[in-house]
């Protein structure tokens, strides 16, 4: 088992070694840490005059370090063995004591652990915010616990389709297809499913008919405004269709930021309402599991049926299916399989090589 972690930890520092020798590295986290520092800027002054700026300055902080974190994490991790396989130098490293497994695994840690760098590097940021702010520790703790997870995903992707696909600009640029499509492709697959499935609503308005209530001597309850023993006797009826996001909401449980948001602590403030861009994003994503009333009735001799009050957003988010855990686990498992899959096809001797490649 230790000389496994040996061999791992060996070929990650190498890898690191060889990203830190040159000056590109460190433009790159000047870079993160300039824009990062822009923004925290620019969502201080713009919720200066929030109740509790705090709470929602921390969650754009997070959210920006995983938006940025997932953008630069494929091209340090797309190209991890293909590039040293047309490099000629993987080869090399083949025929040493390590093994395939060690080389994978290796990469991915050097891979996942230059993607912490930039966390690390967004620290002081994220530390201002948690002081601003009302956000219980666990909260942070939740969050960035899961957006290091997250970080390992997209390291696994990256290195994973390294191994399995000859080209490295092609694995660098499926590497960011595949954060497209768990970011961005999700919602687009949500909006159009849900959309596209629709169920018929009969909406019902009882009404009063005013007119035989005209004149002085009519006597009105003063909490309702409606003449005393008025009855609703005009009915009506129209249909339209309704779209079925409770059908397909699930498609949101693979998107990472989603994921952070669905695995976070929330925060309410004395209206019940969240605190801070997590708690509003969970609300939406549990909102959207609830099926919409086809029957809808509005009764003007009913005041109960005017407003068409639901439960309080608070109830909504704690009588709701939390989705973070089966997103997690997509995740993982994603990754995982990416993995393994680079070990079996960078594994050598090799059962079957296609015209014009070469395994090592």
């Amino acid at each position: 088992m230790t000389a496994a972690l040996t061999g791992i930890w060996t070929i990650a520092s190498i890898e690191l070694r060889q990203r830190v020798r040159g000056s590109a590295w460190y433009v790159l986290l000047g870079v993160f840490v300039a824009l990062t520092l822009i923004v925290t800027i620019g969502a201080t002054l713009a919720l200066s005059y929030a109740p509790e700026p705090g709470s929602a300055l921390y969650s754009i902080v997070v959210y920006f370090v995983l938006l940025l974190a997932t953008l630069v994490t494929p091209a340090l991790s797309g190209n991890a063995i293909n590039g040293d396989r047309d490099a000629g130098t993987l080869a090399t490293t083949q025929v040493t004591l390590v093994s395939t497994t060690q080389i994978v695994l290796g990469k991915f840690l050097a891979a996942w652990l230059s993607s912490l760098a930039f966390l690390v590097a967004a620290v002081p940021f994220i530390a201002y915010s948690f002081v601003l702010s009302e956000v219980p520790p666990l909260t942070v703790a939740t969050s960035l616990g899961v957006l290091v997870i997250e970080l390992a995903v997209v390291s696994a992707v990256g290195v994973g389709l390294s191994g399995l696909l000859r080209r490295p600009l092609f694995s660098v640029v499926v590497t960011y297809l595949v954060v497209a499509l768990l970011s961005v492709g999700t919602l687009i697959a949500f909006g159009i499913a849900g959309t596209a499935i629709q169920s018929p609503v009969t909406a019902t308005n009882r009404g009063i008919d005013w007119a035989q209530y005209e004149g002085d001597e009519v006597e009105y309850d003063p909490q309702t405004g409606l003449p005393r023993g008025a009855e609703c006797t005009l009915v009506s009826t129209y249909e339209y269709n309704a779209p079925r996001f409770d059908y397909v909401w699930w498609l949101l449980a693979a998107n990472p930021y989603v994921v952070v948001a669905d695995a976070a602590p929330t925060a309410y403030d004395a209206n019940d309402y969240p605190v801070d861009v997590f708690g509003w994003i969970k609300a939406g994503v549990r909102g959207v599991q609830q099926a919409p009333d086809l029957t809808p009735l509005w009764d003007e001799c009913d005041p109960e049926s005017w407003n068409g009050q639901g439960p309080s957003t608070r109830d909504l988010i704690e009588n709701s299916t939390p989705s973070w855990f089966v997103g997690l686990a997509i995740h993982v498992v994603l990754g995982g399989a990416l993995l393994v899959g680079a070990v079996g096809a960078t594994r050598t001797p090799a059962r079957r090589l296609s015209p014009g490649s070469r395994i090592a």
